[in-house]
């Protein structure tokens, strides 16, 4: 018997601690208050946990039902036609005349 890491021989001296603390006569009360308070407590964390799962079940509801829109709108839209060798050019070489930066010229620069 192994409740808490706690073997049938550590069980028997906090019992007999227990017994001499509190006496034969307080002992069965103290008893029933201690097993009320566990089962509050593991009702409780039931309840947690079904809250928990509930919750996680109406976000992984929402996600899947906004995952198809935002995977359209995520995809990147590419050039089927593009190749290796239109990427290899470089950016002033494929507009004759644009500025070598990408900057407007000011009128402080004429």
């Amino acid at each position: 018997m192994n409740f808490l890491g706690i073997g049938l021989p550590e069980m028997l001296v906090i019992f007999a601690v227990a017994l001499l603390v509190f006496g034969p006569r307080k002992l069965p009360e103290v008893g029933r208050a201690l097993a009320k308070t566990l089962r509050s407590l593991q009702d409780a964390a039931r309840e947690f946990e079904a809250q928990l799962s509930q919750e996680t079940q109406e976000l992984e509801k929402a996600a899947r039902a906004s995952a198809p829109q935002t995977a359209v709108a995520a995809s990147p839209k590419t050039n089927p036609v593009a190749t290796a060798e239109a990427a290899a050019k470089p950016v002033a070489a494929a507009e004759p005349g644009a500025p070598a930066d990408n900057n407007p010229p000011t009128a402080d620069a004429a």
